[in-house]
C-alpha cells in the first residue's frame, strides 16, 4: 500500500481532496478558486517533499480562544498555513484506517455524524426507558499522554512506517510558541490540528470495542460519551469499568458535565434532548446561547451609550449577529443553529425559549430596561428590523424537506 506520506505530493491526491471538499460544502467558491490555484500551480510540493525527506514541520503556535456560548476560554494550536492545508490532506487520506474503529465512534467517521449517534442510540433504545450514564473527557485532545499513544498508533500503522514517523516526529516536539516566546510543554494531540481528531479516536478504540463486543448500548462522539443500562446496577457496573479505562489512559472526567439519567427522565446528549421519540433542544444549550444573547446586548447597551449610537442601530447589529449564528454563515464549516439542531428535533419548546429571550433583549436595546413597556416595541417592528424567528424558519425548513 502507498505511503500517505508518498501521496502528499501527488497531483491527483490533492485533487481528489478538493473535489471532496466541494461536494461535501466545505469550501465556498472564492476558498476553492483559492485551493484550486495553490494545486493547479503545485505549491504544496516544497513541503511535501520536506516532509517525504523527515525534516521537522516547524513550531506550533499556541492559542487562546473563546469557547462557543461562554466567556471562558480554550486552548487550540496551529501551524502555518502551509502546514494547516497540508495537514487537512493528511486527515482526509487517513479515512483509510476508518475501518479500524468500533461502530459505536461517531467523531471523524466517513458517512457518519453526531446526527447519526443521536439516531442510532434512539432506535437502538425502541422507546424502551433505561438509565443512562453521560460523560465529558476534561480537555481530551490536549491531555492525552504522548508515550502512551504512541504503541496504539504504531500498531495501527504498521503498513505505513513514514506516516508512523512523521507523527512520531511532529507530536513529540514539546516546543510550542506562545505569546511570541517558545516555551516546553505537555500538549498532546493538540487541539485545532486537523490531525487531532483521528488521534483521538486511536487513543480510545480500545474503550470503544470493549463496550461493542460487550453488547452495551454506548456511543462517543470525540470526547463526549453515553451508555445505557436496563437498571441502575448495571449502569454502576458499567460506570465503573468506563472510569477505569479512562483512568488508566491518564483521562480526567469533568466533573460539571457528568451526569446519570433515570429511565422517566429525558437524557440529553450532544447538545439534544431526548425523551422517547421527543427530541428538542439541550438545557446546557439554551443556557449557553442565552449567556452568549445575554452578553452581547449588553455590550451593545454600552456602545449606545458611549457612541450615542439609536436603539435601531443596536438592535440591526443585535439581530445581524444572531442571524448569522442561527442560520447563515460565511465559513460552510461553520455549525449555525439550523445546521445542527433542525434536521434531528421534533419539538420546538427550545427554540420558542431562544426566540423569547432575544426578543426581549431586542427590546431591551430600545429603552435600555427590561419591563412591560418594552412590548411597545412590536413582533412586527423587529421583523422590519431583519429579526427571524427560529420557530418559523424550523417550519420552513421542514416544509422543504
Amino acid at each position: 500500500m502507498e505511503s500517505i506520506i508518498t501521496q502528499l505530493g501527488s497531483p491527483e491526491a490533492w485533487e481528489a481532496f478538493l473535489a471532496y471538499r466541494l461536494k461535501k460544502g466545505r469550501l465556498n467558491w472564492r476558498e476553492f478558486d483559492e485551493a484550486d490555484n495553490y494545486v493547479a500551480q503545485e505549491q504544496y510540493r516544497p513541503l511535501a517533499e520536506k516532509i517525504a525527506r523527515g525534516d521537522k514541520l516547524g513550531i506550533p503556535e499556541k492559542l487562546l480562544v473563546n469557547k462557543m456560548g461562554t466567556g471562558k476560554k480554550r486552548v487550540v494550536y496551529r501551524y502555518d498555513e502551509q502546514t494547516m492545508r497540508m495537514l487537512k490532506l493528511i486527515a482526509h487520506l487517513l479515512y483509510r484506517y476508518d475501518d479500524h474503529f468500533a461502530p459505536n465512534c461517531y467523531a471523524f467517521r466517513r458517512g457518519l455524524d453526531a446526527h447519526d449517534a443521536l439516531k442510532r442510540v434512539n432506535g437502538a433504545l425502541h422507546g424502551q426507558p433505561m438509565w443512562a450514564y453521560k460523560l465529558d473527557i476534561h480537555n481530551y485532545f490536549n491531555s492525552i499522554p504522548i508515550p502512551l499513544l504512541m504503541p496504539m498508533l504504531k500498531k495501527l500503522l504498521a503498513d505505513d512506517p513514514p506516516l508512523y514517523n512523521f507523527f512520531e516526529q511532529m507530536l513529540t516536539e514539546r516546543h510550542v510558541i506562545f505569546h511570541g516566546t517558545m516555551i516546553e510543554e505537555d500538549h498532546g494531540i493538540m487541539a485545532g490540528i486537523p490531525t487531532a481528531p483521528f488521534l483521538a479516536n486511536v487513543y480510545l478504540s480500545a474503550v470503544d470495542h470493549y463496550f461493542a463486543d460487550a453488547g452495551v448500548l454506548y456511543a462517543r462522539y470525540s470526547d463526549d460519551i453515553i451508555l445505557f443500562a436496563p437498571d441502575l446496577e448495571t449502569l454502576e457496573s458499567h460506570k465503573a469499568t468506563l472510569l477505569r479505562q479512562l483512568d488508566n489512559l491518564g483521562l480526567e472526567v469533568n466533573p460539571q458535565k457528568e451526569r446519570i439519567f433515570t429511565p422517566e427522565e429525558a437524557y440529553e446528549f450532544l447538545g439534544f434532548r431526548c425523551h422517547g421519540d421527543a427530541i428538542d433542544i439541550a438545557t446546557a444549550s439554551l443556557q449557553k446561547m442565552k449567556g452568549k444573547i445575554r452578553r452581547q446586548a449588553k455590550s451593545l447597551m454600552r456602545w449606545r451609550s458611549r457612541k450615542d449610537v439609536t436603539a435601531e442601530a443596536a438592535m440591526k447589529a443585535l439581530i445581524r449577529y444572531f442571524n448569522r449564528k442561527f442560520f447563515e454563515s460565511d465559513d460552510p464549516e461553520t455549525l449555525t443553529w439550523s445546521r445542527w439542531f433542525f434536521p434531528v428535533i421534533t419539538e420546538t419548546e427550545g427554540l420558542n425559549e431562544i426566540d423569547r429571550y432575544l426578543q426581549q433583549n431586542l427590546r431591551y436595546l430600545a429603552t435600555g430596561r427590561h419591563g412591560k413597556a418594552n412590548y411597545r416595541t412590536t413582533y412586527d417592528q423587529l421583523k422590519t428590523l431583519g429579526y427571524k424567528s427560529l420557530v418559523h424558519e424550523f417550519w420552513s425548513f421542514k416544509k422543504q424537506l
